[in-house]
């Protein structure tokens, strides 16, 4: 029997819930530093203890309390984000120098944005390193579909490269990233969808329509690559666009292999199956919800899944109209 869609959001929404066990969260918690910033009283993200023992921190720069268990970003009152970015890239220069942590190895020279209460811009840094401290990072997902009356709903599903890095061959959604520091959402998918999919620019403005988020915390796992057990909380922007039936979309970059125009029954097998890069799998349980594929009538789990992949973050989260 394949996996079931509650097992399938499990898989990306992994790290547990205080409401479910009181006593087994908070425990659970002393596996982690929490990482915050001098001048901000908010949780920024969770580091795992054993990172903490191997990163060399600069003194000058932070402050360990083992006791407390927390890992603070020392700056003066006064600091901009500039100032704080420049001291987390030093002290990441140097873990690279020394050859720390494997998922570093995957150095991306893109810079994720990292927000305090009410959307504060606080700092950015190198993207590779966001599971190390554990912090939100932000994406947008599309799904790019076909429908007609002769076939019905059919969707473009790629498969990743199978020397990426990052969940070698697993199926993906039809167009994905991340969003750098200071891009907006709809920009982010223009240019991905440009990237990814060869999509034209004037197609993705025309026929994308925006489809809310979902926000989970992804474990990462040995598919992830790196280090294993790295908190990955996320909030991802989710796009429908709908493209003409003669349209192909093809590969632009090696990070795919090809695409496949699948059936929602293909698409659903392969779920089942778990081909799908979890949170992918998130993205397409949350398109056949609110297409009227999944409801409450022939999913027994429909509750679970929708509170699931619409979690509330223990950390601060942006708004992307005002930042």
């Amino acid at each position: 029997m394949g996996k079931s869609n509650l097992e399938l959001v499990k898989e990306c929404d992994r790290f547990p819930y205080y409401q479910d066990d009181p006593a087994f969260y908070t425990a659970h918690l002393e596996n982690y530093h929490v990482f915050k910033v001098s001048g901000c009283d908010a949780v920024l993200g969770y580091i795992l203890n054993s990172v903490v023992q191997r990163f060399p921190w600069p003194a000058e720069f932070w402050a360990v309390d083992s006791t407390t268990r927390t890992v603070t970003l020392v700056t003066g009152a006064d600091a901009t984000p500039a100032q704080r970015s420049r001291q987390v890239a030093q002290t990441l220069a140097a873990a690279v120098e020394q050859g720390t942590f494997e998922i570093l190895r995957g150095w991306r020279d893109e810079l994720y944005p990292i927000y305090g209460p009410g959307g504060e811009f606080l700092l950015e840094m190198e993207r590779s390193a966001t599971p190390l401290f554990g912090v939100v990072s932000y994406g947008i997902h599309a799904t790019c579909y076909v429908e007609d009356d002769e076939q019905g709903l059919r969707i473009w599903v790629p498969r990743r490269s199978r020397t990426k890095q990052t969940y070698p061959g697993m199926l993906d959604n039809s167009v994905a990233g991340g969003m750098s520091s200071h891009e907006r959402p709809f920009e982010c998918l223009v240019r991905e969808a440009s990237e990814e999919a060869s999509l034209p620019e004037a197609v993705t403005r025309a026929n994308a329509r925006a489809a809310g988020c979902v926000t989970y915390f992804y474990v990462r796992s040995s598919k992830a690559g790196g280090e294993t057990d790295l908190l990955q909380p996320e909030v991802e922007y989710i796009y429908d666009v709908r493209v003409a039936a003669d349209m192909v979309l093809q590969p632009c970059d090696s990070e795919v292999e090809q695409f496949h125009l699948l059936s929602v029954e293909e698409t659903q097998a392969a779920l089942a199956r778990g081909e799908f890069k979890p949170n992918c799998a998130v993205v397409l349980i949350d398109f056949f919800i609110r297409h009227g594929i999944l409801t409450a009538e022939n999913e027994p789990d429909f509750l679970e899944i929708l509170a699931r992949i619409h979690r509330r973050l223990e950390f601060p989260t942006a708004s992307h109209a005002t930042n």
